[in-house]
């Protein structure tokens, strides 16, 4: 028998699930609370009952997301020792993940936002932040093994890393296998790799689509 605890879960996810799908369609300031709720199959008053107003719905929403990247990507970036393997790993699933229709969330409110000095803005100015960071520590050590050719400043390329990899994914929403296939090259560019360059998990495989 599901307890009021798991009860609450669960309302709570299918609202964070909802909210995320609209913010992805229309943006924060489009974002009706009761379609959300109804969306979700839920009322108003059991939304409002969970998030205060939508600035904490939303600020949950991307909170979610990004817990939900870090388990599907991140985990894997995490497991790759070389850092060539670990910078394409995180392309591939970048690229996978943006297929679902809640992983828009994080580009559209970046969008939105820009320029502003709002919480929701800031969030997603620190997930960037620590996106670029993460790619800054794989380059450095690529650099320092070899394996990535010297050039640009080590932020600067990081920078065009994840420019070129949000870049290809949104031009190539609904075109898979393709958008995880070029979102590798794309990076492997910016990197200065050769353009045939994959994850050793790939290597060997023929990756012509």
């Amino acid at each position: 028998m599901s307890t009021q605890a798991d009860r609450r879960a669960r309302s709570r996810t299918a609202l964070l699930e909802s909210a995320a799908r609209g913010l992805s369609r229309v943006g924060y300031g489009n974002l009706a609370l009761e379609q959300v709720a109804r969306e979700a199959g839920y009322t108003r008053g059991a939304l409002y009952h969970q998030f205060k107003d939508k600035q904490e719905l939303t600020l949950a929403v991307f909170e979610w997301v990004l817990k939900t990247w870090d388990q599907e990507v991140g985990s894997l970036v995490s497991k790759e020792i070389d850092p060539v393997d670990a910078l394409l790993v995180l392309a591939r699933g970048h690229a996978v993940f943006c297929r679902r229709d809640i992983a828009r969330v994080a580009v559209a409110l970046r969008v939105e936002f820009a320029g502003q000095d709002h919480p929701v803005g800031r969030a997603v100015e620190g997930a960037y932040a620590l996106l670029t960071d993460r790619c800054v520590e794989l380059i450095d050590a690529g650099r320092a093994d070899g394996s990535i050719p010297p050039g640009a400043p080590t932020r600067v390329v990081a920078l065009g890393f994840v420019g070129a990899l949000e870049g290809t994914v949104i031009a190539l929403e609904n075109q898979e296998p393709y958008d995880e296939l070029l979102a590798a090259r794309a990076v492997a560019g910016v990197l200065g790799l050769p353009e045939t360059t994959e994850p050793s998990a790939h290597r060997g495989r023929d990756a012509r689509p």
